[in-house]
């Protein structure tokens, strides 16, 4: 006799509803202290097989290969941190042009508003300085707002690697901590679960490694071509801001197009920053993602944009850099859990990655599996066969003759 208890839908609707609210709540209100440790977790996955390397390969202790492995992914943070304020530096010796070139572009873009709006320049100071007086107040509140997420990243970069120092050492604890959690015949399916999602999340993080370096390379590339004299900083920055999915690099773009305007009094180098960006955008949407991302975390497009939009509203910038490693963890519970499988299924991404256009392959994007679709029919047509039409009497004979 079976000991569940079998509940209507609608019961079972309610508690989910109430579940994912719960969720949200505790993520939004408890964000400060969430979005730290789920960013540590990720870099600890990340960094795992650099500790079992120290440990079985050069026979370090694990307390000693845990600390080494955090002090040089610390290092290496820095060491990119310290090059990027070199160049800024750079950039800040040569103020004087950079103020003369703004100081151009400010009497161009007046000169234009004069001409084509017959608005004076004076009436346009005495519109902006109406503006700032108007807008006191609430430049306060933002440079109340800029100290506080200031004091807030500090205090991140401190606790972070903390964290993933923990997570590091303390790994047993918490597998032998999720095993007795589960029952032993379900042990096999946890070793399955956490082989993947170790995979999924190493293979996402090292792919958008490879994916910061490219775009920055190219996006350098392209820069010194068109003759931005600031292109090394330009390149790593917009590399950077790539790591934040589909909205790094409209910020990227505006703040090159700044910046070049900054180094040359010429309108025309506008038109090259945005060709090259879209350019690099192309290269990275059709050949860097597929290639180092998506072949690792295999999410569809919807998913990961309504991912990212909520990641946005419970955690700002690190809340949709982790919606996607995040989603793929879910997808992996999901696909190994028999009554949630249908969600993991609707979170992947099963289309064909190409199709043959005369010989060249090309990006598909046309929903075609054959196979699934022949299969739902087969069941359909056995669960409701499709008879010829026959008039009531020959129907009647059958009957009669069958009994």
């Amino acid at each position: 006799m079976s000991d569940s208890i079998k509940f209507p839908f609608y019961i079972k609707l309610t508690g989910i509803l109430l579940c994912l609210i719960a969720i949200f709540v505790t993520l939004y209100f408890g964000q400060e202290i969430i979005a730290p440790l789920l960013l540590s977790l990720l870099f600890a996955i990340m960094l795992r097989p650099v500790v079992n390397f120290l440990i079985k390969k050069l026979r370090f202790p694990h307390f000693i290969a845990s600390v080494f492995t955090i002090a040089l992914f610390g290092m290496l943070f820095f060491s990119v941190i310290y090059f990027i304020s070199l160049k800024i530096a750079d950039m800040a010796s040569d103020w004087e042009n950079i103020k003369n070139n703004f100081l151009f572009h400010i009497e161009h873009f007046q000169q234009l508003i004069r001409d084509n709006f017959h608005i004076s320049k004076n009436e346009q100071i005495q519109l902006i300085t109406e503006a700032t007086k108007s807008n006191l107040d609430s430049g306060k509140q933002i440079i109340g707002s800029t100290i506080t997420s200031f004091a807030d990243i500090i205090l991140n970069i401190t606790v972070i690697p903390i964290y993933t120092f923990l997570f590091l050492f303390y790994q047993n604890l918490f597998i032998t901590f999720l095993a007795k959690l589960v029952k032993p015949e379900n042990h096999k399916k946890l070793r399955e679960v956490l082989f993947e999602i170790k995979n999924a999340v190493q293979s996402y993080i090292v792919g958008l490694l490879f994916e910061m370096i490219a775009v920055s390379v190219l996006t350098a590339l392209g820069f010194y071509f068109i003759g931005i004299e600031y292109f090394i900083l330009l390149g790593i920055i917009t590399g950077i801001l790539n790591l934040v999915p589909y909205i790094g690099i409209l910020f990227a773009g505006v703040l090159s197009i700044i910046v070049s305007l900054s180094g040359s009094t010429d309108l025309s180098i506008v038109l090259g920053v945005v060709i090259v960006t879209v350019i690099v955008q192309l290269i990275d949407n059709n050949i860097l993602v597929p290639l180092f991302v998506n072949s690792k975390v295999r999410i569809n497009a919807l998913v990961s944009i309504i991912g990212i939009i909520i990641g946005n509203v419970l955690g700002g910038i690190i809340g949709m850099f982790l919606a996607i490693p995040m989603i793929a963890i879910v997808k992996v519970i999901f696909d190994r859990i028999d009554f949630l499988e249908p969600w993991g299924y609707l979170f992947g991404d099963d289309l064909p990655k190409t199709t043959e256009w005369h010989k060249i392959k090309l990006p598909s994007y046309h929903y075609s599996n054959p196979a699934a679709t022949e299969t739902i029919f087969n069941e359909s047509e056995q669960l409701n066969p499709i008879e010829p039409i026959l008039p009531i009497s020959e129907n009647e004979n059958k009957i009669t003759e069958s009994e």
